[in-house]
């Protein structure tokens, strides 16, 4: 547990004065279960997203009804307690912003909260800790050595060894995290925190494969600061976007030093759930052994996407060339001197196509639909630049208060925070944009003009960070091709208008199905059903369809299956996101109550 920090002074009016007050009625009408008096203190249009701590869920409700519905269905087993600021609180024109912590009948919270006047507009609600099981960190971290006898003679490598022995085999995992990318890592690494015995398993031969293996240009496009690791930030010299060996390797190393129970070479074959005794039956192909795992919790950590979309396309069969997905290219230097298409515009179609002109391949992007395009340089300062930036840090920002900050902004209104931004970057980069629709490029902001992070939160596709590969478009180097493709012939790949473009080698860079995919080979078609859908948030909006979900569909939280969980994203959801998923998994080993509201329910199966 942490220290209770001491409150600042507040005087009459300020910030701490107006947040004091209203943390301190609000505990108050808590406590007295008066549910309409806790209400009242929240506007009308108003939105309380929890993360765990009221509901052993992450939800989000909007408005006084549904804050009512909760507080009723959730308050007496909850108990919350002890609200508080952790530093003072801003103001900016009539909305007063707080971080907050509190505590609960089983841990540990903070959160952040929004006042527009006197009554909250926003709340966020997190569960850090469980109290009686905390990590073993800072003052409390473990003492490594032994002072004194100790009847245990083994060294720390030894229990290592046996433990890796023995896990899987003579004891079973309580977690099984299939998917062993920052993921499944991160999550690792957050159990082996937690005590909570797991095995993360993949498939290739070392941690940090899966980027080792992608085309050799690849890089991040997330800068730094928004992609650190939990415990282990990057280096202060670390680049500001990593080539993707570099994360491969650090990805390894901090598999070893975190711990993590890693299997590579490891092929999950067919998993089962015994709904009488609760738990899972995993086949695995451990390089070449055949295991049988029996987990009470399965996690698939495969990322964000599903198994790779390959578009079926009559003369595929003809084709003399190569084709492949973008997910299995290899790089350009193969193709030199021969002609690449690449079937796709956002971004591993520029990454790919970047580095095959670069290389001296005459290269054609097809462009099937319009593609948001952002300079990284001006999401970078505009988008990201308070939270995750080098000025950031300087202004006091930490990476735990940038999480909060991002994870409090509602998913109803965050396209509202968004579009101003966008705006700016639009009017910043008018000439940029210009040459690219010049070049026949077609472009978009998004459904609403909400730009990258939605199109990302709601479809994960669609558009492309620039890194370099837009000059190339502009200039012509990079050709371009417009339409839907009818065919292939033996030796060229036709589009529906008849344009004709030969072709040795076409790469489909046309992404990925939903993630309920995985669950489909592994377990059966059933269970994808079941679950449904994987990532979106029901917004209505182009491949995001509606009814409106108001959280990412099935990520981090419980399943319609039972004890099936879905964890990924990119660096920085995979960061956050897996504390949670952890905490809920912790309580269940535990044996705590966690009853869950507001379960998804499920309105789309793929």
């Amino acid at each position: 547990m942490t220290d209770t920090i001491e409150q600042p002074t507040a005087t009459a009016h300020s910030p701490q004065a107006r947040v004091d007050a209203w943390l301190a009625d609000f505990e108050e009408a808590l406590a007295r279960e008066d549910i309409d008096g806790a209400v009242a203190l929240f506007a009308v249009d108003s939105f309380w997203r929890d993360l765990v701590a009221f509901t052993w869920n992450l939800k989000t409700v909007e408005g006084r009804d549904a804050i009512a519905e909760l507080l009723t269905a959730r308050l007496k087993d909850t108990n919350p307690s002890g609200f508080r600021t952790r530093e003072e609180p801003t103001a900016d024109g009539e909305v007063t912003t707080a971080f907050i912590e509190f505590e609960t009948a089983v841990g540990r919270g903070n959160g952040l909260l929004r006042l527009k006047g006197d009554q909250c507009w926003t709340l966020l609600t997190t569960l850090q800790e469980i109290t009686g099981h905390e990590e073993p960190l800072g003052s409390t971290r473990v003492l490594g050595a032994v002072h004194g006898s100790d009847s245990d003679t083994r060294s720390w490598a030894q229990k290592r060894q046996d433990e890796e022995a023995s896990l899987g085999y003579t004891e079973q995992p309580y977690t099984l995290v299939v998917g062993g990318g920052q993921g499944g890592i991160a999550l690792g690494a957050r159990l082996r925190q937690l005590g909570v015995p797991a095995i993360v398993v993949d498939k290739h031969e070392r941690p940090g494969d899966q980027w080792r293996h992608r085309y050799k240009s690849l890089c991040l496009h997330d800068p730094v600061w928004y992609d650190h690791l939990p415990y282990m930030p990057f280096p202060q010299n670390w680049p500001v976007f990593a080539p993707k060996d570099k994360i491969g390797d650090w990805l390894e190393f901090y598999t070893r030093v975190m711990e993590v129970p890693y299997w590579s070479k490891t092929t999950c074959l067919s998993a089962s759930f015994d709904e009488a005794e609760k738990t899972w039956t995993v086949e695995v192909d451990r390089d070449g052994e055949r295991v049988t795992l029996r987990p009470t919790h399965l996690v698939l950590a495969t990322g964000m996407s599903g198994k790779p979309s390959i578009p079926t396309v009559p003369g595929q069969d003809v084709f003399r060339g190569e084709q492949h997905h973008s997910s299995a290219h290899p790089g350009p230097d193969q193709y030199v001197g021969k002609r690449a298409v690449v079937i796709g515009s956002n971004n591993s179609a520029h990454d790919i196509c970047k580095a095959l002109v670069e290389t001296g391949v005459d290269t054609t992007m097809i462009q099937r639909s319009s593609t948001h395009i952002v300079k990284s340089d001006s999401l970078m300062d505009l988008g990201l630049g308070d939270l995750y930036s080098e000025r950031a840090v300087a202004a006091g920002m930490t990476t735990e208060k940038a999480d909060l900050t991002f994870a409090s902004l509602p998913y109803r209104i965050m396209h509202e925070f968004q579009i101003p931004i966008y705006d700016a970057i639009r009017e910043r980069d008018k000439d940029y944009y210009q040459r690219l629709e010049d070049a026949g490029f077609k472009l978009d902001f998004g459904d609403d003009d909400s730009g990258l992070f939605m199109k990302y939160l709601r479809r994960g596709s669609g558009y492309y960070i620039d890194v370099g590969a837009c000059e190339l478009v502009a200039n012509g180097s990079i050709k371009l091709a417009h339409g839907q493709v009818d065919h292939l012939t033996e030796d060229s790949v036709v589009l529906s208008d008849g344009t004709e473009l030969p072709a040795d080698v076409v790469v489909y860079a046309t992404g990925y199905g939903s993630m309920n995919g995985w669950a489909a080979d592994l377990i059966g078609q059933d269970v994808a059903d079941k679950v449904g859908k994987v990532w979106g948030l029901g917004s209505d909006t182009l491949k995001d369809p509606g009814p409106w979900e108001g959280e990412q569909r099935n990520m981090w939280k419980p399943t319609q299956q039972e004890n099936l969980w879905f964890h990924g994203g990119n660096l920085h959801q995979s960061r956050h996101y897996s504390l949670y998923l952890a905490l809920q998994l912790k309580a269940r080993h535990e044996g705590l109550a966690t009853p869950v509201y507001g379960l998804q329910e499920v309105h789309h199966l793929s």
